[in-house]
């Protein structure tokens, strides 16, 4: 029998992150939580690398933006495919149930908490995840900087920072409405 992580049987559709006794706002704010852990984990890839390649690169600040911010995308990328979204990456789209077993071993395995594993749709929702999230980050990043920066004279680690912010909420929905959805 398939099972979820805590022994109970494992709901079918998009009720599949969720237990019965849990409502569907604590499950939400689960979520936006890791999605913001990965985020912050992102910033710690995008920072330096925009420091780098401004700084140490001396490449103009809205190119080195771009860059830096790609590299965050594809990061966060692997970590929500990994982590925050990894119930719906795992689901057997064929039965409608989730992938696990009460073995955690199994459960790395079949989920793909080992070495990096390809999952059905995997490059289905790349595409969508750089076209959504990428988009509402490289784009906000662009405009806020230029704003920020070109305009405000801001120091541009800092400007980066509120671009960050900015862009967070948008990113959240778009990738657990459409990018991830169940």
């Amino acid at each position: 029998m398939m099972v979820g992580l805590r022994g109970d049987p494992m709901r079918t559709g998009r009720q599949n992150s969720r237990s019965p006794s849990r409502p569907a706002a604590s499950s939400t704010l689960a979520r936006w939580g890791k999605f913001n852990l990965v985020g912050a984990i992102g910033i710690g890839v995008q920072f330096p690398a925009l420091f780098l390649l401004k700084t140490g690169l001396h490449l103009e600040y809205l190119v080195a933006t771009t860059i830096a911010v790609e590299a965050a995308l594809l990061h966060n990328f692997v970590w929500h495919e990994r982590f925050t979204w990894a119930d719906r990456v795992c689901a057997d789209r064929s039965e409608g149930t989730i992938m696990r077993e009460q073995n955690p071993r199994s459960l790395r395995r079949s989920c793909g908490w080992g070495p990096l594993r390809l999952h059905p749709g995997f490059f289905r929702r790349l595409w969508r995840f750089h076209l959504a999230n990428g988009a509402v980050s490289i784009l906000g990043n662009l405009a806020v900087m230029k704003t920020l920066v070109g305009s405000a004279h801001m120091d541009y680690l800092m400007a980066n920072g509120i671009a960050v912010a900015v862009c967070s909420l948008a990113n959240f929905l778009l990738s657990d409405q459409w990018v991830f959805e169940n």
